[in-house]
């Protein structure tokens, strides 16, 4: 899969494709539906697959730490595309200048001038453009215009629910991984590099490996019953998503104490699949307390993992 970084980057030799433009936060079964109709209207055309995804997403823009939590990084988001078999990935700078950006001047000069798009998939509540003025009837207008085809998806339902980034955070939040993995189609993972923490899971005696959550606003929190994706290594373990209260913690970390492992993974790149969750995060009076909980997750982590 190719990426390309920044409306900048668009070369000559990227023109002619056809286009699905959105977040694509999880890459969930309603992302997966809308991809597989790119995919297969790509091969007809006999052009690349190609998505345009923003970072920051808009919403994120605009509303800064307010914004919801997102539930895949661009790393892995790109992972996922690239495993569903698309041509290409656009990631467009989500910046003031790009905001700003009329509608149709956006149609114009990016989707035909510079990509010649071919044909365009979009959501079937997409809007887009300075104000959120363009939509469907204006990209319809300007494609019949021009020769691109534009078409819109019906979202995917399940339970008589639409299946959306939202509805998965909600039941993240709830601690309703069943449901979230229904909807995302694959397991819930976070993933990111193994970085110093305060080392005291060692002093405990359970030594972590911590992963820093750059946003304030996390998807999910509590304590995980998780498998850790190590190289081509699949480890049990049990992981705490939260603040550390009981050390008086502020920044949200992910940290990993992973069952029978004594290697130095500082530095290393580590995912991390959430299986069952335990229970919720919880402030304690003493370290003593803190210590006998954490010995009580691991054994019911490890009762997680003998079960079949």
């Amino acid at each position: 899969m190719q990426l390309i970084r920044g409306i900048h980057n668009i070369r000559a030799e990227h023109a002619g494709c056809v286009l699905t433009i959105g977040n694509f936060d999880g890459v969930h079964l309603g992302h997966v539906a809308v991809l597989k109709g790119l995919i297969q209207d790509a091969e007809q055309y006999g052009l690349p697959s190609t998505v345009m995804l923003f970072e920051p997403q808009p919403q994120e823009f605009f509303a800064k730490d307010k914004a919801p939590a997102r539930l895949t990084r661009l790393r892995d988001k790109l992972a996922l595309l690239d495993k569903l078999g698309i041509d290409r990935v656009i990631c467009v700078k989500f910046d003031k200048e790009f905001a700003s950006m009329d509608a149709e001047q956006f149609v114009r000069q990016v989707l035909i001038k510079k990509l010649g798009v071919k044909a365009l998939t979009v959501g079937d509540d997409f809007k887009f453009g300075k104000n959120r003025q363009g939509d469907f009837d204006m990209l319809s207008a300007i494609g019949a215009e021009l020769n691109m085809h534009v078409k819109s998806t019906a979202s995917l339902r399940r339970d008589d629910c639409r299946v959306s980034s939202t509805l998965i955070r909600a039941a993240l939040a709830q601690g309703n991984l069943d449901s979230a993995h229904q909807m995302l189609g694959h397991t819930y993972a976070i993933s990111g590099r193994v970085i110093h923490g305060w080392k005291k899971g060692r002093e405990l005696g359970f030594s972590t490996a911590n992963i820093a959550l750059k946003r304030q606003v996390i998807p999910v929190q509590g304590v995980f019953a998780v498998k850790v994706y190590l190289d081509n290594r699949v480890l049990n373990g049990v992981a705490n998503i939260g603040t550390k209260p009981t050390l008086n913690g502020t920044k949200a970390l992910l940290e990993v104490h992973i069952f029978d492992f004594d290697e130095n993974v500082y530095g290393r790149f580590l995912k991390v699949e959430l299986v069952k969750k335990l229970r919720d995060e919880k402030k304690f009076e003493t370290l003593a307390q803190l210590t006998e909980q954490i010995a009580s997750d691991v054994a019911d982590a490890q009762q997680c993992f003998t079960i079949k």
